[in-house]
Formats: structure tokens, C-alpha cells, sequence
């Protein structure tokens, strides 16, 4: 049974204890409301809530732990021979669940019968024009070592989906009788149910933390391993960054956050005063139509996914840039080699980032109140020197904190980067140079198919806390900013 149907199933079984102890305790009640401890929805809400939350844990464990014993056993059917020289049990083990997905696929089309995808071997010629119907594409043959462990895979899935579906109807059937027969005219529904909501929201909250916790613990974890086998002086001291995989890697990651904090400045200095100046018109000039009008077309910025900003950089900012301060180019000077360079990546993320800044400034320079506007303007200021004097100062840690936001995003951004400024890592001044940041360099070491435990792969774990730590860094500082600034204005 799939997993949609069998949740479809539970909530279905919920529904029915919700309409069966409403009806339950009202006949118990002979009808008179005022016999009841709690209102008849409240008994129906806590039946449903009785089967939903045992059962839909249940169900997360379950599809949690399964993978994971339907993986195990897979791998102890695999035979050594299947496994190629040079390959890991990982890649083959992404071969076994192709295949095992391609049969089931195959059977689900009607192009094999269950009983004779169980009786296939790697001899069968039929094997590969049949995966090949279902939409698996194999590069070779299929090993009998493989086929096996396929067949392993698939029935212990099969069979752990019949347990599935089996113990959680059960249990969901068990919550549901229990529930019925707790509901009585005298027990305490509304004070279980707010119990459990309260537990829910409760446990929601704690969600955040957790995956915040686990974030922080698997960076640290990780970087540890890679400073046991790489200097931690030579990383934060060498002004080289130069991996290889086969051996004698410099891995400094000054390059990176160079190239890093000089493409969020660039943006930063785009964003700042443009979307700040946006903001004032928009919250101290702008008529209410045109503000109606204007900040929503402003906002779509932030719609716009971030690999569609790369290509315009890519495809457009860059070479305007080129013809412009590259050879040949407008101003007749040399400036720019390529497309790809600091200044065009700066460009656009402070597009990106403009909404960002408008949006949140706009918001809170429309929480200063307004009392401080009139006595401004009472005592024979102008509006522009209200603005300048009176409503951005009082507004200015909640500015701060939108200029934080945004450079938290332009320190984290990726995309952009890739396509607009390039892969070199360089110590460089000139604006019109390639490079790279730490996010991209991220990316790009945890991809390809090196062994996990090397440094060179490693290193992203460290990048990746390295960048942690400044973005942390940056907000402490601007909380001290903000309290400082709101004890002068509260």
C-alpha cells in the first residue's frame, strides 16, 4: 500500500472518530449540552487527536527506519564480486535500487508479471529491454550480484510497506476504540485537547532548535575530522587555495572569504541606498495609488529565483560590462578579461537584494509613530528634515537589522556567484577580476565522486563553519547596534 493511501486510510479513521464520539457522548448526554463537561466538538477533536498523533508518529519513524533495513539487507546480499575495482558499495548500491525501482515499474506498466520479475537473471536478455521500457537506462549488463540484491531490495521494501500498512491501521483502529470509549459525558475533552495542542506547538517550536543543534553539531563534527588531517594553521593562514585530489592540496581559505565579503560589499553598496531610498518615497511621499502600485512591482524582485539573476548576469550584465571596461570596449581601457568578474555578480545580487532592504525599511519606518512626525513638523521643520532628523533615526536599528538580513543572504548566496563572477580564487582589488566565494567553493568540492574522507572534501564542512562564525559574528554585533539605538528612542 502506498504511502498517500495509507495516510488517506488514517485520516479517514479519524474523521469517523470524530463524528462517532460527538454522536457517542450526545446520546450519552441524551441530547442536553449542559450535562457535558466540554462542548460535543471538543470530544470529537479529541478522539481524532487521539488517533492522528500516535499514528502519524508512528508512521515517521517507520518511514525513517525502513530505508535504512531495507538498504542493510540489500548490501548483505550483494555479493563481493558485484562490487568493480574502483567503484564504492555506495555507487553499486545506487545500481541495485535502480534496478529494483525499474521492475517495480515495469510491473506497475504491465510490462512484466510480478512472478516473472522474481524469477528474472542477469542471463535473461529481456532484462535490460525491459528496464528500458520502464525508463531505466543502464550503461552495462546487469551483474547477477546486482539482479540479487534487486530482488532482495524489493521484497523486503514489499514487505516492510505490508507491516506498514498493517501495524499502523491497527494501531490507528486500537487509538480509535479507546477513544470512543473515553467519551463520556464527564470526561475532560477541552482540557485534553488543549494539552495536546499545546504539546504539538510545542514540539513544532522545538523543531527549529533541533535541526539548529544538529546543523551546529554535524559542522563541528566534520570540521574536526578535517583538521585532523589537514593544519588548521595552514588553512587560516595560507593565501592559497589550490585542491587537488590526488595528493599535495592547498586548501587557505583567505581567497574565498575575500572574494566572499568584496562581492557583498559591491552588492551591499548597490542595495543599501537604493532600497532605503525606495523606502522613504514609498513610506513618507508616495501617494497611497501609487504605493499601491509600486511596492508590490517592487517585491516581485523577491520572487525571482536566484538561478534566473546568474543568467541574467551571465548573459546579459556581464557582457555590457565587457563592452564597457573590457577591450575594444566604450571607455578604451582593459579593465575586464571576461563576463565573468566581482563587479558583475555585485550588480546583480544587489538587485536581488533591493526588496530585501525596501521592504523590511519600509515596514518599520511606518512603526515610528506618527506623534513624532507631527511634533516635528510643529516645530517649523521641513518634512525632509523630519525624515533626516526625527524618523531615520528613530527607525535605525530596525534599518540595521534589514542591512543585516541582506548581507546575510549575500554572504550565503550561490547561484549568482557560479554564473557571475567565476570559479578562481584569488587575492584581488580590481573589481573587474574572476573569483570565487566560500558558498561556491561548497558546492563544488562536496560534488564528484571523491572519497568523503579526504580533505579536499572535507574542507566544506570547514568552509562551512568558517562562514557560520562570521555570519554569527555579524549578528551579535548588529544586536548590540539595535539595543544600543532602542534604549535612546523607547
Amino acid at each position: 500500500m502506498s504511502s498517500g493511501l495509507l495516510l488517506l486510510i488514517i485520516l479517514a479513521i479519524a474523521g469517523a472518530g470524530y463524528t462517532a464520539s460527538r454522536k457517542r457522548v450526545m446520546q450519552l448526554a441524551h441530547g442536553e449540552i449542559r450535562a457535558l463537561h466540554s462542548r460535543p466538538n471538543y470530544y470529537g477533536m479529541a478522539t481524532a487527536l487521539m488517533v492522528l498523533v500516535p499514528t502519524l508518529i508512528a508512521f515517521a519513524v517507520w518511514s525513517l527506519a525502513q530505508p535504512q533495513i531495507v538498504t542493510n539487507a540489500a548490501t548483505k546480499a550483494l555479493p563481493t564480486a558485484a562490487i568493480p575495482d574502483g567503484q564504492t558499495i555506495g555507487l553499486v548500491m545506487s545500481d541495485v535500487q535502480r534496478v529494483a525501482d525499474g521492475l517495480d515499474q515495469a510491473i506497475e506498466q504491465g510490462l512484466i508479471t510480478r512472478d516473472a520479475a522474481a524469477n528474472l537473471v542477469s542471463q535473461d536478455t529481456d532484462i535490460r529491454a525491459v528496464l528500458g521500457q520502464a525508463g531505466v537506462a543502464l550503461g552495462s549488463d546487469v551483474h547477477a550480484g546486482v539482479l540479487a540484491a534487486a530482488q532482495v531490495y524489493r521484497t523486503t521494501q514489499s514487505t516492510g510497506n505490508l507491516w506498514r500498512s498493517v501495524v499502523l491501521i491497527v494501531l490507528a483502529l486500537a487509538a480509535l476504540g479507546f477513544g470512543l470509549a473515553r467519551s463520556t459525558p464527564q470526561f475532560r475533552a477541552r482540557n485534553t485537547v488543549e494539552k495536546t495542542m499545546r504539546g504539538m506547538l510545542l514540539a513544532a517550536a522545538c523543531v527549529a532548535i533541533l535541526t539548529t543543534v544538529g546543523i551546529v553539531f554535524s559542522l563541528i563534527f566534520n570540521t574536526i575530522d578535517f583538521f585532523s588531517l589537514y593544519p588548521a594553521r595552514d588553512f587560516f593562514l595560507s593565501l592559497t587555495w589550490s585542491p587537488s585530489f590526488g595528493g599535495g592540496s592547498s586548501l587557505g581559505v583567505f581567497p574565498l572569504l575575500w572574494g566572499t565579503l568584496y562581492i557583498s560589499v559591491i552588492a551591499l553598496v548597490v542595495a543599501v541606498p537604493i532600497g532605503l531610498f525606495a523606502a522613504i518615497y514609498l513610506s513618507e511621499y508616495a501617494s497611497p495609488k501609487v504605493r499601491a502600485v509600486a511596492k508590490p512591482l517592487l517585491e516581485v524582485l523577491a520572487g525571482i529565483p536566484t538561478i534566473v539573476y546568474g543568467l541574467f548576469a551571465l548573459l546579459t550584465v556581464g557582457p555590457l560590462l565587457v563592452s564597457i571596461f573590457g577591450d575594444g570596449g566604450s571607455l578604451g581601457v582593459s579593465w575586464m578579461q571576461g563576463g565573468t568578474a566581482v563587479m558583475t555578480a555585485g550588480l546583480v545580487m544587489g538587485i536581488m537584494l533591493i526588496p530585501f532592504v525596501s521592504s523590511l525599511s519600509d515596514d518599520i519606518i511606518n512603526a515610528v509613530p506618527q506623534t513624532m512626525r507631527d511634533g516635528s513638523l510643529g516645530l517649523g521643520a521641513t518634512p525632509s528634515e523630519t525624515i533626516r532628523q526625527v524618523v531615520l533615526p528613530a527607525a535605525l536599528p530596525g534599518i540595521v537589522g534589514a542591512i543585516l538580513l541582506a548581507a546575510s543572504r549575500a554572504i550565503g548566496e550561490t547561484m549568482i556567484v557560479v554564473l557571475g563572477a567565476g570559479a578562481a580564487a584569488r587575492l584581488s582589488m580590481n573589481p573587474f577580476d574572476a573569483m570565487t566565494t566560500v558558498t561556491a567553493k561548497i558546492v563544488s568540492q562536496l560534488t564528484g565522486d571523491a572519497d568523503f574522507a579526504s580533505p579536499e572534501v572535507l574542507v566544506a564542512f570547514a568552509l562551512a563553519m568558517t562562514l557560520f562564525v562570521i555570519t554569527l559574528g555579524l549578528n551579535v554585533f548588529a544586536l548590540r547596534i539595535v539595543r544600543k539605538y532602542r534604549e535612546q528612542y523607547d
